[in-house]
């Protein structure tokens, strides 16, 4: 999986190269925004219909459209694909401290309310901090 990945990343990268798609080199994170929100709707459609052919191709049109994002990021020096995903490793981490820390739950609805005070808790921390 990691490999397919990669590949995926690659793939970015070379669509944006000096011998790549003319289209997909002038892109922006701003200009992408639109195609990543047709995209995300059109996956909703498909969950909807419980047309799960269809979500894959939808799901791995969101995917790509987050990989190009970042990759015009990384180009800019302003983030890293793996600081991306080791920001939200970490902040899933935190926030399941039922399942990763001390924290006790039962139900989902135990869960969510417990989620809610972890993301409240970081928050002021954060706000302390500033």
């Amino acid at each position: 999986m990691l490999n397919a990945f990669q590949k995926l990343i690659d793939l970015a990268k070379q669509l944006r190269s000096e011998k790549g798609c003319p289209w997909d080199k002038k892109q922006t994170i701003a200009s992408l925004q639109e195609h990543f929100l047709n995209e995300a709707k059109e996956m909703q459609e498909a969950i909807e219909k419980e047309d799960y052919e269809n979500l894959k191709e939808e799901l791995g049109d969101v995917i790509f459209n987050i990989v190009m994002m970042v990759n015009i990021a990384d180009e800019k020096k302003l983030f890293t694909m793996k600081e991306v995903l080791d920001d939200i490793a970490k902040k899933i981490i935190e926030r399941h401290t039922w399942v990763f820390g001390d924290d006790k739950v039962e139900t989902a609805e135990e869960a969510v309310k417990k989620w809610k005070e972890n993301k409240a808790k970081k928050r002021l921390i954060a706000q302390t901090k500033k």
